[in-house]
């Protein structure tokens, strides 16, 4: 991670209109600094959105955005590419990866684009995929891989940069319910071993079961901020067979699961945030991955029972050299 001290990302008055249609109205939020949060809502309901405009991808209509002292939201466009580049990572549920590279030259091009040599580049991006058990795929091009697979390579490139904040569009959506435990698995565990605030958008509440924080919005506004009041150490239990047979395919993956007991939520006002001590932040070398240890496999977490009832009804890049 970037040398960070407060890393706390504040939404204030956020609003987004798209023509005559108000898809943010009036959202305040706040996220401390190594939080793992959940955003769900009907379709339309604001969500990505609010994603979007967190991220830098999208200059709200009014209100600011900021991580830390420093202005997401009044930045020029060129300002914010630079600052996502250098401060966040992303997922996205089809990946995005680009189909003309491989594995390693996917999570190599964002360090290249921070100005990193290719050579040490495509050594960190070696490193991310060691770490997440795709040594052996680190030749094999996107179309090759299984879904799985490619989603973790998309991990591994919001990773590589040492991000302070990861996002993640309904990176499940496209997966078998097996893949994805297995890529909330690492999204959450690694997000917490290195200190990344977490923020994923998600329809499916095992999903949101992963994070200890629940913001549901409808209609542009937050409707509910539901925290996990009681986070238990899950004995070890038996996976179930789906994920157990995925586990196997993995072959012997080095992330193991940060799972939860029954996820407790208490419900706060959606105008305030709920107070967390930060993260502490432990600088790590320019450039290396954060070696974190972790945790034996334990079982799913629950579906949680949330406290308000709601139904959720690229161009291509060349490289020079081998590949």
């Amino acid at each position: 991670m970037n040398e960070h001290t407060d890393r706390t990302l504040v939404g204030q008055g956020l609003t987004k209109d798209f023509g005559n249609v108000r898809a943010l109205a009036g959202v305040d939020i706040t996220i401390p600094s190594g939080q793992t949060m959940a955003i769900m809502g009907p379709s339309g309901s604001g969500k990505s959105t609010l994603l979007h405009c967190l991220s830098g991808i999208l200059a709200p209509s009014s209100g600011q955005v900021t991580l830390g002292s420093s202005q997401v939201s009044g930045l020029s466009d060129a300002g914010r590419s630079k600052l996502r580049l250098r401060d966040f990572g992303f997922v996205f549920q089809d990946g995005q990866l680009i189909p003309e590279l491989s594995a390693r030259e996917n999570v190599a091009i964002p360090l290249m684009l921070r100005g990193e040599s290719r050579r040490r580049a495509l050594a960190s991006a070696d490193e991310w995929l060691n770490r997440l058990g795709l040594q052996s795929e680190a030749q094999r091009r996107p179309g090759s891989m299984s879904g799985g697979q490619a989603q973790r390579v998309a991990i591994a490139r919001a990773l590589a940069g040492q991000p302070a904040v990861i996002f993640a569009d309904e990176p499940t959506g496209a997966l078998d319910q097996a893949t994805g435990h297995e890529v909330m698995q690492v999204l959450t565990t690694t997000a917490r071993m290195t200190q990344s605030t977490f923020i994923v958008v998600t329809h499916d509440p095992p999903v949101a079961a992963w994070c200890d924080r629940l913001v549901e919005i409808r209609d542009g506004r937050i409707h509910a901020d539901s925290m996990k009041h009681q986070v238990a150490t899950a004995a070890a239990a038996p996976q179930s067979p789906a994920v157990a047979q995925n586990s196997q395919a993995s072959q012997g993956s080095p992330i193991g699961s940060a799972g939860f007991g029954q996820p407790a939520y208490t419900t706060a006002a959606p105008s305030q945030a709920p107070a967390y001590p930060a993260a502490p932040t432990t600088p790590a070398q320019p450039g290396a991955p954060v070696a974190p240890s972790y945790p034996a496999a334990t079982s799913h977490p629950q579906t949680p029972t949330y406290p308000s009832a709601a139904t959720y009804p690229t161009q291509g890049h060349q490289f020079g050299g081998q590949r």
